[in-house]
């Protein structure tokens, strides 16, 4: 069942600046949906049309069956249900932690310390920091208290603006963790906003990819990892090997030797120019291995000579030059720290489940 419906919403700035264009996204009850996408791609509009902060040019936006925006219809932001995290907090710095987890809760209603208590306990805050005051917390410690704070009126959708991009690497981690569980345990549908595509494949159970203020895929984080719509969003997603190959009946004819594709990826044939297209692999479908003497006879995959290496510990570069002649490529690997061979050396490469069948 879904919660929140977009139907055919554009939003224009000035006369060119087409920020939406014709976007259509249904985000399903009790989901967590990221919005991913590089900078100016239309997320941050999307976000600002959903809380209510923007009207659309065109389009219509659908909460629970309420009737938001568009068509002629605006409901202010404030009696949308929607709470919003953004990246800094925005927690008032004259107020403790429990007044601004409490700012949204009327003064005199019964049980609203019971409530405060529950909500800095479902956050995992220490109670003793009730009385603290926002510079004296650390910046993961904040950002609990906003979604607390965001937490406290039961919104029926969560917002979250790039909540950790401020936070240092290993704190936004935990903290990424620490809030898809904490929304998983509230039933909170919640959208985060993020250009980190780590984030947003890590933290969401449904992703969409935005570009150039389109809506370019939309499904789950596996779905678009391991079949993305297209070349950008295949490179945007994570490292990817893209491979040209002749692709007919379920294989894929290319450097590294036949690969299977599935009966869908052969969907993409239809309206090409030929059956000369790109297949897409990703990294941890390669299976690496440093020819030793004696042993070139030994190991199944294709032969491939190295060019350069780059060590870096448990995740290493590997340069390799595949073929000879036309057929010829070179290919940029990551690889085990024990897979690393030194430039010159013969590694062999083996292919592990499918490859993708990108569109000519």
């Amino acid at each position: 069942m879904s919660l929140l419906s977009i139907e055919s919403v554009s939003k224009t700035y000035g006369r060119d600046a087409r920020a939406l264009i014709d976007v259509s996204l249904t985000v399903p009850a009790g989901a967590r949906t990221a919005i991913v996408g590089p900078s100016g791609s239309g997320k941050t509009t999307l976000l600002k049309l959903i809380a209510g902060f923007e009207r659309p040019d065109t389009g219509r936006i659908t909460l629970d069956g309420t009737h938001l925006a568009g068509e002629g219809v605006h409901v202010p932001a404030h009696k949308r249900g929607i709470g919003i995290v953004s990246q800094d907090g925005a927690l008032f710095p004259h107020l403790t932690v429990g007044e601004n987890i409490g700012f949204g809760l009327p003064k005199r209603q019964e049980g609203r310390d019971r409530r405060i208590a529950a909500l800095m306990s479902m956050v995992e805050l220490d109670a003793d920091m009730l009385q603290r005051r926002p510079h004296q917390l650390s910046g993961g410690q904040q950002q609990r208290v906003a979604l607390a704070r965001a937490l406290a009126l039961e919104p029926r959708l969560m917002l979250l603006d790039e909540p950790f991009s401020a936070l240092d690497t290993g704190l936004r981690d935990t903290m990424r963790r620490t809030v898809a569980r904490i929304l998983a345990a509230s039933g909170t549908t919640s959208i985060l906003v993020t250009h980190d595509q780590g984030e947003a494949l890590s933290f969401a159970d449904h992703v969409a990819v935005f570009r150039e203020g389109r809506l370019v895929q939309a499904g789950s984080p596996q779905s678009l990892y391991r079949s993305p719509v297209d070349r950008q969003t295949a490179l945007f997603l994570g490292d990817a090997v893209l491979l040209d190959a002749v692709v007919t009946s379920g294989q894929a004819d290319t450097v590294l030797g036949a690969i299977p594709v599935s009966a869908t990826d052969e969907s993409h044939l239809r309206g090409s120019s030929g059956p000369r297209l790109q297949v897409m692999l990703r990294p941890e479908q390669l299976r690496i291995r440093w020819l030793g003497l004696g042993e070139a006879d030994l190991v199944k995959g294709a032969r491939a000579r190295v060019l350069d290496s780059e060590f870096g510990g448990g995740l290493c570069r590997l340069t390799v030059e595949v073929g000879e002649g036309p057929s010829r490529a070179v290919l940029d690997l990551r690889v085990s720290g024990f897979d690393v061979a030194a430039p010159g050396e013969t590694v062999a490469i083996e292919v592990v489940g499918q490859g993708h069948v990108l569109p000519g």
